[in-house]
């Protein structure tokens, strides 16, 4: 029903079952046209194209996004080519003479993981990290760190990367943060686009993070965080977007302005920008809602475990997936193995057999887009893993 849309994608991965849509999702056709429409964007407007992607490019993109997420104020939300740069800046709003105490997870990505446990070397942050397994009770104990401690930063994920598993109440974890000076962080990323998402009860309270490359379907290169409204923090690290309405300015004072461009930085290639409208425009034209693309991936899932019901394979069995609880889902599953050597080696094999999975040390990946229509097929395959 929806494979119509990434022609190109599949025409050029042509007998490939690509299960890796979290890591590496297909874009659609629009996309092509998006960037030529940079290109001839960049060739017209020239000297003036700054002028024209911020007046008329950014605010289609804010609201069609302000719209996913059910946020009223748009211009709160800012891009930038990655989330590592909003991770660094949102760190820099704090006094650096000072200590940052940091609430957080065993199982966030990267970008915010690496990054803390480089300043923690140094002892410029104390960090409290919450297991997420067993997960049945991860947000109690989650909540009960956030009520016997102080914190200036809780950061954590709606769809943990690692497992898929899903923050079912983060209103409730949000709610359970008394301190208003406390800085509450969503990592929404592997979320957006993916689960159905409603932040208008907590749009006053919460910064939250997302991304064109996973379920956007617009590729690398924009992301973007959305900041609450009223918000007087002045990070450290900031970049001359921040500074649009006061370029003339003779110095003194840093001036930020009252909205998302607050947290903006410096120059980046907003083709990324223009590819994410073309999706979001393309699913606003033909009505292709979340809800609808959630629906569509569960029943893959569904069918994908009852396929593993029909073969006899050692480790790709229900059993080893991290959750089962396919309606509390992100968009892939993960299967434990007993050692990254192990699953390494099914990963391989099933590369060789041209299903394409990824891997994260000892969890096994698969992931579930709309350009899929058929589950895989395992029973032909002779795996030595087996």
């Amino acid at each position: 029903m929806y494979k119509k849309y990434y022609q190109r994608f599949l025409e050029a991965n042509r007998g490939i079952q690509h299960y890796a849509s979290h890591s590496h999702h297909y874009w659609p056709d629009i996309t092509r046209e998006a960037m030529l429409e940079y290109w001839d964007d960049s060739a017209k407007f020239v000297d003036d194209k700054w002028e024209y992607i911020f007046s008329k490019k950014i605010p289609e993109a804010q609201q069609l996004i302000a719209d996913i997420l059910q946020i009223s104020a748009p211009d709160q939300i800012v891009f930038a080519p990655n989330t590592h740069e909003f991770v660094y800046r949102l760190l820099s709003c704090f006094d650096p003479r000072k200590k940052i105490k940091v609430l957080t997870t065993d199982s966030e990505f990267y970008s915010f993981d690496r990054q803390i446990n480089r300043l923690i070397e140094d002892s410029i942050i104390e960090v409290d990290k919450v297991a997420v397994d067993p997960f049945d009770h991860f947000e109690e104990r989650f909540i009960e760190k956030i009520q016997t401690n102080t914190y200036d930063i809780i950061f954590f994920s709606h769809v943990f990367f690692n497992s898929g598993m899903v923050v079912k109440n983060f209103k409730r974890i949000v709610q359970s943060v008394k301190n208003n000076n406390t800085m509450i962080v969503i990592d929404g990323y592997h979320g957006f686009m993916a689960l159905p998402t409603d932040l208008s009860e907590i749009q006053s309270r919460v910064f939250y993070l997302g991304g064109s490359y996973k379920y956007a379907q617009g590729g690398e290169g924009c992301c973007f965080l959305y900041v609450p409204p009223q918000s007087d923090l002045r990070p450290l690290y900031t970049g001359w977007f921040a500074g649009l309405a006061d370029l003339s300015g003779a110095g003194g004072v840093v001036h930020y302005p009252n909205s998302g461009l607050r947290f903006a930085g410096a120059t980046m290639d907003f083709s990324a920008l223009y590819r994410l409208i073309s999706v979001l425009n393309l699913f606003k034209t033909e009505q292709i809602t979340v809800l609808k693309i959630h629906t569509h991936v569960q029943k893959l899932q569904h069918n994908f475990r009852d396929h593993l019901l029909s073969i006899d394979h050692h480790y790709l069995t229900e059993k080893n997936i991290l959750s089962v609880d396919y309606n509390h889902h992100g968009h892939f599953l993960t299967f434990a193995m007993p050692s990254p050597a192990h699953t390494k080696l099914l990963h391989d094999e099933l590369k060789s057999h041209r299903i394409m999975t990824d891997y994260r040390a000892n969890k096994l990946r698969f992931g579930f887009g709309l350009y899929q229509d058929e589950v895989i097929d395992l029973r032909a395959m002779k795996l030595k893993s087996k």
